[in-house]
């Protein structure tokens, strides 16, 4: 792993919701349902939107604890 694909995976485990319902929760423990609807309307631009994107594909496949360990690390 290259280290700007380990600093996002860093900045993902550690990043926390910035508004809206789920505000103050970390993005790997956002709903499932939310990041659907996300999905369907569109995620926000910038680093947040990839950000909740990569949480999405890693829900959708069953890798969040990944995220979750690399949490506990850093």
């Amino acid at each position: 792993m290259n280290q700007q694909n380990k600093q996002f995976l860093i900045d993902l485990a550690k990043m926390k919701m910035p508004f809206g319902k789920y505000k103050g929760r970390y993005l790997i423990d956002l709903p499932e349902h939310y990041l659907i609807w996300y999905k369907n309307k569109g995620f926000p631009k910038g680093k947040i939107g990839k950000q909740l994107e990569s949480v999405y594909e890693l829900q959708l496949n069953g890798l969040e604890e990944i995220v979750r360990e690399v949490r506990k690390r850093y």
